[in-house]
């Protein structure tokens, strides 16, 4: 998972660029950066680190374009350096910048068919230069000698071959001089982007962005999604031209409601706060089941929080904050390598012995993936004095790869992978465990008023992938190459 966001307005967007980065923060803490153009020349800077670490080096007033875009990145594929940090340019044609959101499960194959047919030469291991150089591959194809006056329907074809050749889930915003801002989001809609506008002098200034917290807390009026397989072009001065250039097959990753998206975002008309409230509703149904007695209900924070509100409030037991988080300390799912994921645990939660100490504890958490965090946080919560540790996941068990852009690569990495319930209980060392179920998720997790049933991608938990072209064989090289990756 990545954030992206891109804006175009009257005056310089670099500012605004930057604090909306900081509100999707938390989709990648590994590097971030930004572009902007004024007409006449692209000003682009990106580095390692977080945003207020990358943008404090540079000087923003330098930036004085009036359309923009950037990104915060959480490492997935490629070697981690600065040389996969976004956003990517080419010079042809127009120019372009672009960065994106998501992960291409023919990245290798389709890198490869550039170089020796397009004679198109990508430099990093990043998936956003493959499909830069795709587009941009279309784009010139798609332009009739001597005519540029009005590019729009060259861009449109474009997206259309773009999402012909590029499988995989990915959300872009990208910046074509002599065009404007263009943004697309693949026909399987998995990866999200919404896009929202606000006064800006006697015109309007539009942002997109991974989330609708963006968009809200920089004061923008939400409009809408942007649709799976469609296309939008926002040219200085104009409002925005969407155009559907692909059948839509919406499959949304079910996992940015689980643990991903801030709870105050709405995704796809779906509040990610009550999503994870009806998560919690949904655990408590069956936790009763179980006729297993409890004297308190703890969250392991922060995502899973509104999910153990609302189980303590079904179950009548009293919800208590028992694990204090370090906020200085980043993501531990989002930490590049499992040994920063081990020391990031042993340093991002302090128990509270008050709440703990002689009390039979329930743990809620928003999943459990690889086992390495409910293994130390129970033993942790044993040492401080609970008689009892139990544990309850609001997803179901973990137990195959993502290739969609989540950092779960591997079968080996799942705790759940040949481990039944007891196996896996007895593996994180609660005395007792319980899982969300599928249908339960699924329910939970879809917009109650909707007339249609929603379809969500769940493949690292069903092994169902929706872009179809997912084989063993598929699995095999992406596993190999996850394997062979430089650790960081």
């Amino acid at each position: 998972m990545c954030g992206v966001i891109g804006v175009i307005g009257q005056g310089p967007v670099i500012g605004e660029i930057a604090d909306a980065l900081l509100f999707i923060q938390h989709r990648g803490q590994d590097a971030a950066g930004a572009a902007t153009f004024d007409g006449k020349t692209f000003r682009s800077t990106k580095g390692m680190g977080l945003v207020r670490e990358v943008f404090a080096k540079e000087d923003l007033g330098r930036f004085v374009g009036h359309m923009g875009i950037g990104h915060v990145r959480y490492p997935t594929i490629g070697d981690g350096g600065v040389e996969d940090a976004q956003p990517f340019e080419v010079n042809s044609p127009f120019g372009i910048v672009m960065a994106h959101n998501g992960n291409l499960t023919n990245f290798k194959p389709l890198r490869d068919e550039l170089m020796t047919r397009s004679r198109r030469y990508v430099g990093s291991n990043c998936d956003v230069e493959v499909i830069l150089n795709v587009f941009a591959d279309y784009l010139t194809r798609a332009i009739p000698d001597g005519d540029c006056d009005d590019p729009r329907d060259a861009v449109f074809e474009a997206v259309a071959g773009t999402f012909n050749r590029c499988r995989g889930s990915y959300s872009v915003v990208s910046l074509v001089a002599g065009v404007g801002l263009v943004a697309f989001r693949d026909p399987y809609g998995i990866k999200p982007l919404i896009y929202g506008r606000k006064r800006d002098g006697d015109g309007w200034r539009y942002m997109f962005a991974s989330e609708s917290c963006a968009l809200v807390s920089l004061e923008y009026e939400v409009v809408r999604d942007v649709l799976p397989g469609e296309a939008v072009i926002v040219r200085p001065g104009e409002e925005p031209e969407f155009r559907q250039v692909a059948e839509a097959r919406p499959n949304l990753c079910i996992f940015e409601f689980i643990y991903f998206a801030r709870p105050d975002s709405m995704i796809d008309g779906i509040s990610v706060y009550k999503a994870r409230l009806r998560l919690g509703e949904a655990l408590a149904r069956r936790w009763g089941e179980k006729q297993i007695d409890v004297d308190t209900v703890i969250p392991v924070p922060d995502s899973s929080r509104p999910c153990a509100q609302q189980m303590a409030f079904e179950l009548g037991k009293p919800f208590r904050e028992g694990l204090l988080k370090n906020r200085y300390i980043g993501r531990t799912f989002i930490m590049p390598g499992n040994e920063n994921r081990r020391r990031g645990i042993r340093h991002k939660l302090s128990p509270v012995r008050l709440e703990i100490e002689g009390k039979r504890v329930l743990l809620v958490d928003d999943s459990i993936v690889r086992g390495n965090t409910s293994e130390q946080i129970i033993a942790m919560v044993r040492d401080t004095g609970a008689t009892e540790v139990h544990m309850a996941s609001s997803c179901p068990p973990l137990r195959y790869p993502c290739v969609y852009g989540v950092d779960m690569s591997t079968k080996s990495e799942f705790v759940a992978a040949g481990r039944d319930n007891d196996g896996i209980r007895d593996r994180i060392g609660a005395d007792s465990l319980l899982y969300q179920s599928l249908d339960d998720m699924v329910e939970a997790v879809g917009a109650p008023d909707d007339e249609v049933p929603r379809t969500f991608c769940k493949a690292c938990m069903d092994g169902e992938y929706p872009t179809g072209d997912v084989t063993p064989e598929v699995l095999d090289r992406i596993e190999r190459e996850r394997l062979e990756a430089p650790s960081f």
